[in-house]
C-alpha cells in the first residue's frame, strides 16, 4: 500500500490569505518585514518542500516494493539451494545438515496420539492463595 502523500492545510489556508491580502494593496507593508513579497515567498518555499516529501515517499513506495520483489525472489532461491544440495548429496547426507537441512534420519516422527513436545519436568502452575495481609495471589510449583 503507498504511502498516504501529505496536505498542508496551513498552505492552503496561506494561499488564500495571500489572494486575498494582494486584492488589498499588491506591495503592502505592514512593517516587521511583514510584507506580500515575502509571505508569497514563504508559501512558495513550502509549496516545494511539500512537493519534494511527497515525491520522497513515492520513491521510497517504490523502493520498497523492489525490495519485498527481491525478498521473495531469495526466499525462493534459497529453498531451490537446499532442494539442490539434497538432491545433489541426498537428504540423508552431511552436505544437507550443513546447508541448513535437516536431514531425514535425524527427523523425528511421532507416533499417532503422542504429543509434539515431550517433557520430564513436573509441571508446574501458578494458583492464587490469599495471603493473611491481603488478597495477593502465591506461586505454587
Amino acid at each position: 500500500m503507498a504511502r498516504r502523500k501529505r496536505t498542508s492545510l496551513v498552505l492552503e489556508k496561506a494561499v488564500r490569505r495571500a489572494a486575498s491580502i494582494n486584492s488589498i494593496d499588491p506591495s503592502l507593508d505592514l512593517g516587521n518585514g511583514l510584507t506580500l513579497p515575502v509571505f508569497s515567498n514563504l508559501i512558495e518555499t513550502m509549496r516545494t518542500r511539500e512537493n519534494a516529501y511527497n515525491s520522497a515517499l513515492s520513491s521510497l513506495d517504490k523502493l520498497y516494493r523492489e525490495m519485498l520483489e527481491t525478498e521473495g525472489e531469495l526466499g525462493d532461491m534459497t529453498e531451490h539451494m537446499l532442494m539442490a544440495v539434497g538432491t545433489r548429496y541426498g537428504k540423508s547426507s552431511v552436505e544437507y545438515g550443513m546447508a541448513g537441512g535437516v536431514p531425514k534420519n535425524q527427523r523425528r516422527k511421532g507416533l499417532r496420539g503422542e504429543s509434539l513436545t515431550v517433557s520430564d519436568e513436573q509441571p508446574s502452575f501458578v494458583g492464587s492463595v490469599e495471603s493473611k495481609n491481603g488478597n495477593k495471589p502465591a506461586a505454587i510449583t
